[in-house]
C-alpha cells in the first residue's frame, strides 16, 4: 500500500543519532493528507499509555488514526495533573497524580518510544528525563531499624562463565545478608526457591508455577514474620496490589525477582538502572510531549468522550457507540480499523453478546481481577527527600508505598515554580491495601472519608520513616495534600474507584487475552492483554500496543516494517538448566532444585 507513490515501509533513526526536535518521522504525512490520498482510519479507544503508544505507531506507518479518551486530558493513569486552586505569582498549579511512575531498567519497549519523542535540547528525547534512584528503603515501624537496598547495578558484571546456579546463589544470600535480617535457614531457603524458578521450563512456569500462589511457593506461612514481610507483603502487595496469597508465582518470579531485581542489578538486559523517574511532573516530562508529538503526526484527538459500545454486525466492527461522560452527546463514529486500549474494566462493558460469541476470549476476560491502588500527595514546607529513591512501609497495614519528588526534578525549584511559593517538596504516597484496619481509626480504607485517609496515610508514612532528624516527616511542615479524584463515595456506602489496577492472582495468565482478535478489524491493547512482561506496568501497556498494531498490519495486508517487541531478558546461561527441566517436567518430576 502506498502514500503519495512511496511505501508505508518507513525507517527510524536510531536512538543516539536523532537530535532533538528532529526525530524521524516515517512517511511524514499530516492527518489531512493521509485523508486525501485514501489512507485507512484506525479508531483508538483510549488515550492512556496503550492508546497514544499504539497511535504513535500507526500514525509513523502511514494510518490515520483518531484517539478517544474519556477524560479531558491523555496519559490514563500515567498523566499528572492540576492541583485546582494552587498556582499563584505566575507559578504552575501544585502537580497531583493518580499515583507515582516509576521506569524499572527491564523496561525496553516503553524505552523506546520514550526515545522517539522529541524534546527540545534533549538528543534522546524524553528519555533524557529519567532520571535514577539509588537505594530503596524498606521502612519498619516502631523505631525498628529500617533496611536500605542500595539499587546501582554491579560495577563489573559477571563473565559468561560465572553465571552458574552456586554463584547466583552465593548472590542473593550475600544481597540478604547486607539488608535483611533473616534466620540463616530461611535466607537459604528463598535463595534457593530463586534458583527453582529461575531453571524452570517455560512449561513449568505455565503449567505449575502460574497455579501456584507466591505466599505458598516461598512458604510464607512457615517462615518469621521478617520473612513474610520483606518477601511476601513487601514484594508483592506494596509493589503491584496483589496479595502474596493468591499472586501467581509465575509473575512474582519473572518480573519482580528476575527481571527487576536479579537482572536489574548484574546488569543484564537492562535500558538503564534498576529504578528510575522523571525529572518532572509525567505530563509535563513525558505526555505533553508526546501529544505534540503525536499531533505533529496528524493524530487526531476527542477528548471528553466515553465508549459505550463496540458495534458488532456482519463478522465484522461496524463503528463506535460514544458520548459525553455525563450520558448526551451520544453518536456512532467509524474507521476502518479499531483497537480498544481502555483499561480492562472499561472495555469489558463495551463488549455485547454478539462481538463476545465472536471471540471467546473477550467473555474470559471478566475473570480478570482489578484491585484499588490509589496515590495521595503530600506538599511539605521544607526538601524532605527521604531517600534517594522509593520507600517502601513494610509494616504499614494500608501496604504505603512513597517517594520524596523535588530531589529528582533538576530543572525545577519547586517552591518557585508551583504553588503559592510556600511549598519546597512534594511525597508522592500511594495506598494499596484498602481491606485491613489503620492504626489511627482502626477502619479499612474503604470504610474511611477522604480526609480519614489522607490522615491514617500520613500517620503510617511517620511511623514507617520516624519524625525526627533531617529528611523525615514532621507534621509542621505539612502544608497541604491532594488524593486521586478517581475515587469516590469515600464515607459513604458504596465507595468506587474509576481507576484501578490490574491485578495477578494464580491462574490469570489463562485468562488474558491475545491482542489479536477472532474479528478481522477489531483488536486489544492495555496491561491486561497477554504479553510477555506479564504485569500491569506501562511496559506491558506499550508492548501490548505494539502487539495490536502488528496485527492490524498484518489483517490490513500492510508491507509496512513491524513494531520491535523486546521480550524480558533470558540468560542464555540457564537455556541447558531449563532444557532439562523440559524434560523432567514432561517425566512428571520436580525441578532439579526443588527439594521441598
Amino acid at each position: 500500500m502506498t502514500v503519495d507513490g512511496r511505501t508505508r515501509r518507513r525507517f527510524l533513526a536510531g536512538a543516539g543519532g536523532v537530535a532533538a526536535g528532529a526525530v524521524a518521522v516515517r512517511a511524514g504525512v499530516s492527518g489531512v493528507a493521509r485523508a486525501a490520498t485514501g489512507a485507512k482510519r484506525v479508531a483508538v479507544l483510549g488515550g492512556g499509555v496503550s492508546g497514544l503508544s499504539a497511535a504513535h505507531e500507526l500514525a509513523e506507518r502511514g494510518y490515520a488514526v483518531t484517539v478517544y479518551e474519556y477524560h479531558t486530558a491523555l496519559g490514563g493513569k500515567a498523566r499528572s495533573m492540576d492541583v485546582p486552586g494552587t498556582g499563584g505569582g505566575g507559578r504552575r498549579a501544585l502537580p497531583g497524580e493518580h499515583g507515582f511512575r516509576f521506569f524499572p531498567g527491564f523496561y525496553r519497549n516503553l524505552p523506546d518510544t520514550l526515545r522517539r519523542i522529541p524534546v527540545p535540547g534533549n538528543p534522546g528525547g524524553v528519555h533524557d528525563n529519567l532520571r535514577s534512584g539509588t537505594e530503596a528503603l524498606f521502612a519498619r515501624a516502631g523505631g525498628r531499624a529500617d533496611l536500605h537496598f542500595p539499587l546501582r547495578r554491579v560495577t563489573t558484571p559477571p563473565r559468561p562463565g560465572d553465571l552458574t546456579p552456586a554463584w547466583i546463589r552465593d548472590q542473593v544470600l550475600s544481597a540478604l545478608g547486607l539488608v535483611a535480617r533473616l534466620p540463616a535457614h530461611e535466607a537459604a531457603y528463598f535463595a534457593d526457591r530463586v534458583l527453582v524458578h529461575l531453571t524452570s521450563c517455560d512449561a513449568r512456569r505455565e503449567g505449575q508455577w502460574e497455579k501456584v500462589p507466591w505466599w505458598d511457593f516461598i512458604r510464607a506461612g512457615e517462615m518469621s514474620e521478617e520473612y513474610r514481610l520483606f518477601f511476601g507483603i513487601g514484594q508483592t502487595r506494596n509493589l503491584v496490589a496483589t496479595r502474596a496469597e493468591e499472586a501467581s508465582t509465575r509473575t512474582v518470579g519473572r518480573v519482580i525477582i528476575e527481571a527487576l531485581l536479579l537482572w536489574g542489578l548484574l546488569g543484564r538486559g537492562q535500558d538503564g538502572d534498576v529504578d528510575r523517574v522523571l525529572n518532572a511532573p509525567t505530563s509535563e516530562a513525558w505526555i505533553d510531549p508526546w501529544e505534540a508529538h503525536l499531533r505533529a503526526l496528524g493524530v487526531e484527538f476527542v477528548l471528553g468522550t466515553e465508549v459505550r459500545e463496540v458495534l458488532y454486525g456482519d463478522g465484522r466492527i461496524t463503528g463506535v457507540r460514544v458520548g459525553a461522560p455525563d450520558g448526551t452527546a451520544n453518536r456512532t463514529v467509524t474507521a476502518d480499523h479499531y483497537v480498544s486500549a481502555l483499561p480492562v474494566e472499561h472495555a469489558r462493558p463495551t463488549w455485547g453478546q454478539a462481538l463476545r460469541a465472536a471471540d471467546p476470549q473477550l467473555g474470559r476476560c471478566d475473570r480478570l481481577r482489578t484491585d484499588w491502588m490509589v496515590g495521595v500527595q503530600f506538599y511539605l514546607a521544607r526538601p524532605t527527600p527521604l531517600v534517594n529513591g522509593h520507600v517502601n512501609c513494610l509494616d504499614s497495614p494500608w501496604s504505603v508505598t512513597a517517594v520524596g519528588q523535588a530531589q529528582f526534578w533538576d530543572g525545577r525549584d519547586f517552591a518557585a515554580d508551583y504553588g503559592d511559593g510556600r511549598a519546597a517538596d512534594c511525597v508522592s504516597a500511594i495506598v494499596s491495601e484498602w481491606d485491613k484496619p489503620g492504626i489511627l481509626y482502626g477502619k479499612p480504607a474503604r470504610r474511611c472519608t477522604r480526609e480519614e485517609i489522607v490522615a491514617e496515610t500520613w500517620a503510617q508514612l511517620k511511623d514507617a520513616v520516624g519524625t525526627t532528624g533531617q529528611g523525615v516527616l514532621d507534621d509542621s511542615d505539612l502544608l497541604s495534600w491532594f488524593m486521586d479524584p478517581a475515587v469516590t463515595g469515600l464515607g459513604g456506602p458504596h465507595p468506587s474507584n474509576r481507576e484501578q489496577l490490574l491485578i495477578h492472582p494464580a491462574g490469570t495468565l489463562y485468562h488474558r487475552p491475545s491482542a489479536a482478535t477472532a474479528v478481522p478489524n477489531f483488536f486489544l491493547a492495555g496491561d491486561y492483554v497477554r504479553t510477555d512482561v506479564d504485569l500491569a506496568t506501562m511496559e506491558g501497556a506499550n508492548e501490548s500496543a505494539r502487539r495490536a498494531v502488528n496485527a492490524l498490519l498484518d489483517a490490513d495486508g500492510s508491507d509496512a516494517d513491524r513494531c520491535r517487541v523486546v521480550p524480558l531478558y533470558r540468560p542464555p546461561e540457564m537455556e541447558a538448566l531449563k532444557k532439562v527441566d523440559e524434560l523432567r517436567y514432561r517425566l512428571g518430576l520436580p525441578n532439579t532444585f526443588d527439594l521441598g
